[in-house]
Order: structure tokens, then sequence, then C-alpha cells
């Protein structure tokens, strides 16, 4: 392949070094000339189109959240028939994060967030022409299964970001990329509204057929305005490695507190609204007035969660924010047992806002771990370069890790619902074990993170 230089985007002696086909062969975020010349403007218009194309990717991952408020009677399915329709997307999308991850360096992150942005199409055709009174449960279930695919989005989307930026700027641009991408679980909600005061609840399809031109538009935009990185290499035995290292277990237990708590909310919110109160919320209109606030605020909040990650230490900040998220499931099951619906909104929006900022500070703690890392080996007289480039290789493995796992606690969210619903009649015993879950997860960041003990990290 032919070397060419781009002339049309140097700066101050800083070209950028192209191969053919949108491909960078020179990338170096660390060299402070270089990033102020040439590196930030290019990472910046990346960054954008990647928001973008992850956003559309979490919105039709997220469709069946608002799709199951459309299935009235005619449909024949029950509530725990419904809160399976959203744990497959859930279920999927946690699985093929893996993949998604490996790719960026496979094929280019422009290639692949083409090919991704792409691949919406078939989610949002099926959802737009089938869904419609008289389709099987089985039908439904494929098509639920299929709208997985925005999930890995996020995935590749993260991967392809976090080769851009200098370690420095990582927590504010992959706080920024993903919380731009978790507002896509808010507007498919408010399309969704949309829909049912426009049109009403017989047409579930418009909902999917509104992402159609989006879905294109993000395509459209990554093959024109995006780039691959030629530096971005898949690391041998990456994955294996990092499998073996017990902080990857750990922070994938904090990121399905976090993460997971919020997709899986998001999936089940609306369902939970009609089902526990069903008298103030009788009507999918009524729920779906409300079931956007919580996943947009959760969405805003994540880059503080990175920003605050990086002033004041992203274990010291997760460990608050789970002490938070308990006081506010604690707060939701109390509105449950005095069926107050005013005290139950206020601590599910509590919920997801905290869910949303610790989704900003898990992330920013992986890429500090592999460095302290690091630095315990240079300062045992290892070699400097060797440390960095082991610490980069393991983090971005665990990135990718962590981001499956963490998916897949929004499955266990809706599993725990159905469960809670079919023997309790309420979401309260899903409320006592969402308690459980982030008391173990705060007492875990503490004993591992903060307590003082030989073989703490620091600046973790």
């Amino acid at each position: 392949m032919t070397l060419t230089t781009d002339t049309g985007r140097t700066a101050r002696g800083y070209p950028l070094t192209r191969l053919k086909g949108h491909w960078i062969d020179d990338w170096r975020p660390e060299d402070p000339e270089f990033w102020k010349a040439t590196g930030a403007r290019v990472a910046r218009r990346n960054l954008v189109f990647s928001i973008f194309s992850e956003h559309i990717g979490f919105s039709v991952w997220t469709l069946w959240s608002v799709l199951v408020l459309f299935l009235g009677p005619a449909y024949g399915i029950d509530p725990a028939g419904k809160f399976t329709l959203t744990a497959v997307p859930a279920l999927v999308g946690s699985v093929l994060r893996l993949p998604y991850t490996f790719a960026v360096a496979r094929f280019g992150g422009r290639n692949w967030t083409i090919f991704s942005a792409s691949l919406l199409l078939v989610p949002a055709l099926l959802a737009a022409f089938l869904v419609r009174p008289g389709v099987s449960f089985t039908t439904l279930l494929v098509l639920a299964a299929v709208a997985g695919v925005g999930g890995g989005n996020f995935a590749s989307s993260m991967a392809n970001i976090n080769a851009f930026y200098p370690q420095r700027l990582k927590g504010w641009a992959l706080g920024l990329n993903a919380g731009g991408g978790n507002l896509g679980v808010a507007v498919v909600q408010l399309v969704a509204l949309l829909v049912l005061a426009t049109a009403g609840k017989g047409h579930p399809g418009l909902v999917a057929g509104i992402y159609i031109p989006f879905i294109v538009l993000a395509a459209l935009g990554s093959a024109l305005y995006m780039d691959n990185l030629s530096q971005a290499r898949n690391e041998k035995r990456a994955m294996r490695d990092v499998c073996r290292d017990a902080h990857t277990w750990i922070m994938s237990a904090l990121y399905i507190g976090t993460f997971g708590s919020f997709i899986g909310f998001g999936f089940a919110f609306g369902q939970v609204l009609q089902v526990q109160f069903k008298a103030d919320f009788d009507t999918p209109i009524k729920a779906a007035y409300l079931t956007f606030l919580g996943p947009l605020l959760g969405s805003l909040i994540r880059p503080v969660g990175g920003w605050l990650a990086d002033r004041h230490g992203g274990a010291r900040v997760t460990f608050l924010n789970f002490v938070a998220m308990a006081g506010a499931a604690g707060l939701v099951l109390a509105a449950s047992l005095s069926k107050s619906l005013a005290l139950f909104l206020t601590g599910f929006i509590l919920l997801f806002v905290f869910s949303g900022l610790g989704n900003g500070s898990t992330y920013k703690m992986i890429p500090a771990i592999f460095r302290a890392k690091a630095q315990l080996g240079v300062a045992g007289g290892g070699d400097p370069a060797a440390a960095e480039h082991e610490a980069r290789r393991l983090a971005g493995a665990l990135i990718g890790v962590a981001g499956a796992v963490g998916a897949f606690g929004g499955v266990l969210v809706n599993i725990a619902f159905r469960q809670s619903f079919l023997t309790y009649h309420t979401g309260n015993g899903a409320y006592i074990a969402f308690i459980a879950y982030y008391a173990l997860c705060f007492a875990l960041t503490w004993l591992v993170y903060l307590r003082a003990h030989p073989k703490r990290l620091a600046g973790v």
C-alpha cells in the first residue's frame, strides 16, 4: 500500500502520514506538540461522528424498551413476556461487545463504524414492518434479538476513541463519547412519546421507521469524516492475559452495578411503572411522558463522572457513587412499600443519575489501574516504554471485557424484575437485590482500591 501525506491537514510541521483509504499511519497523541498542532482536531472530528453513530446504536438497542409499551391486549403478551422481550436484546448486545471491540483494530475504526451503523438498518426495517397484532411471540423474540446489534456499537466506539486520545484526556473523551451514546436511550423514548401523541398506540412500527434515515446519515457521516488508525492493533494474547488479572473481574463486577443498572433500568422502567402503578399509568402515553427523564439525566451526567474521576480519582468517586446508589434503591423500596408514586419516581431518577455518573468514573479506573501497575514495574527497575505498552495493551482488553460483562447486567436487571413481579406481584424483591449488590460494590471498591494495604495501587 502506497504511503501518502495529507498536506491539507497539516499544521506547523506535523503532517498526518496517511495510507490510502482514510488510514492514518502516524498517530502520536502523547506528543504535546503533535497533539496541539494536528492531533486534537482530528480526534475531535472522529469523536463527533463516533458519538452520533453510537447514539443511533443505543436507540436501536433499546428500541424494545418502548415497543413493549405498544403491545396491548391484541398481542396477548403478559408482563413477564414483556420483560423477556427487553432482556433478549440486552443479552445479545452484551455478547456482541467482545467481537465488536476486536473489530476496530482488525478492520479500522472508520470502516467498522460504517459497517456497524449500516447493520442497524436490519432491526429497524424488521420492526417497522413486522410489529403488528397477530404476530407470534416467537417472531417478536427474534426481532428483539436482532435489535441487540445496537449494543455492540458502544464497545467498538469506545475502543476506537480510546486509541485517538492521550492518557490525560481519556476520562473526558470516553465519558463524552459514552454519554452521547447513552442519550440514545432517552431519545428513543421521546420518539415513542411523539408517535403515541400523534399516531396513537396502534403504530409501533413508526418508532423504528423514524430511525431509518438517521441510520443512513450515521453510516454516510462515518464514511466521509472518520479515520482508521493503522497503529491500532489487537495485541496478541491480551484478552487471555487480562482475564487472568483479578482486577478484570473486580472492574467487571463494578461495571455491572453502574452500566448494567443504567441499561437495565432503561429497558425496564416503562414496564415497571405500568405494572406497579397501573392505575396511574393505564395508557402507554402516560408512562412515556416520564420514562425518558431518567435516561436523559443519566446520559448527560456520564461525562461528569469521567471529569470527577480525572480530578479526584476514579476509585473515590466510584465508592461514593455506589453508596448513593444503594441509598436511592432504598428510597425506591420505601416508595414501593408505601405506594408513593412521587417518591418512587424521585428514587428511580436518582438511580439513573448515579448509574450514569458511575459509568464515567468506573471506565476511568481501567487505564488508571494498569498505569499504576506499570509505575510499580518501573520503580522496580523495569523499562518505562515496555511498561507503558503493557499498560495500554491490558487496559484496551479490559475495556472490552468490562463493557461486555457490564452490559450483561442489563439482562440481570430485567430478569430480577420479571421474577419479582411473578413471585411477589411487585418489584420489591428486585429492589432488595439491587441494594445488596450496590453494597457489595462499594465494599469491594473500598477494600481493593481505597483501603490502605501493601498491594494497593496508588492513583486509581
